[in-house]
């Protein structure tokens, strides 16, 4: 899962990132209202993370803009204000969570679990696509009953097809999902992977968008 952390302590985002990079989460971290902006209109990040002291502006003013411009993608707020009114207001906003410093990793972690399971439209960890389905938590996949055998890139590509809720994802958001530390990832390797992913889980369920991307049949609807 790739996620977008926009936070302006350095000492915070530092090991924010680091401790995230350590759960198989990839990230990309911001610390100005600026940057946050430019790098959410490019896409390809599945959560963001969203400090509300900026240096720059507001976090709920971007909150706000996103949502009017009709953002779906999933976010949490992450802020050292604990007070009614600005939970309230961020809630009221859009955010899909909120969370006050300090906070355990493994609550974050758990959370951005749940609100990227609900944007899925999936209830527990166990997601269902059809008589496909993928445990989020054990990273077991099954169809009809009987338990695949997928490379740990070939599960990371199917969860990111899964979450997409039958949307088309494209081959660099896939790059993203692939590379947990980031590096550059060559897309034919990605469709090597698709191949084999197909050839395990039945080809009609991993369609082709040419010139775009993949995307799950039956996911979504």
């Amino acid at each position: 899962m790739h996620l977008l952390l926009i936070e302006d302590d350095l000492d915070l985002g530092a090991s924010l990132q680091q401790a995230l990079r350590g759960t198989g989460f990839s990230s990309e971290w911001l610390r100005t209202a600026a940057d946050a902006q430019r790098f959410v209109a490019a896409g390809g990040h599945d959560c963001v993370l969203l400090d509300l002291s900026l240096p720059d502006g507001h976090g709920l003013t971007l909150l706000r803009q996103w949502r009017r411009e009709g953002m779906t993608l999933p976010l949490i707020v992450i802020t050292a204000s604990d007070a009614l009114a600005d939970r309230l207001a961020g809630l009221d906003e859009g955010a899909d969570d909120f969370l006050v410093k300090p906070f355990a990793v493994e609550e974050l972690v758990s959370r951005v679990r749940a609100v990227t399971r609900r944007a899925a439209q999936q209830a527990a960890s166990l997601w269902t696509v059809g008589t496909l389905a993928l445990d989020m938590r054990s990273r077991l996949c099954t169809v009809d009953g009987a338990l695949v055998g997928l490379s740990p890139r070939e599960f990371d590509i199917l969860a990111a097809l899964a979450r997409a809720g039958g949307a088309v994802v494209p081959k660099h958001r896939l790059a993203q999902a692939l590379a947990p530390l980031c590096e550059p990832l060559d897309f034919n390797a990605i469709e090597v992977h698709v191949h084999n992913l197909r050839r395990k889980v039945g080809t009609a369920r991993v369609k082709t968008v040419r010139g775009v991307g993949y995307l799950l049949a039956g996911a979504g609807t």
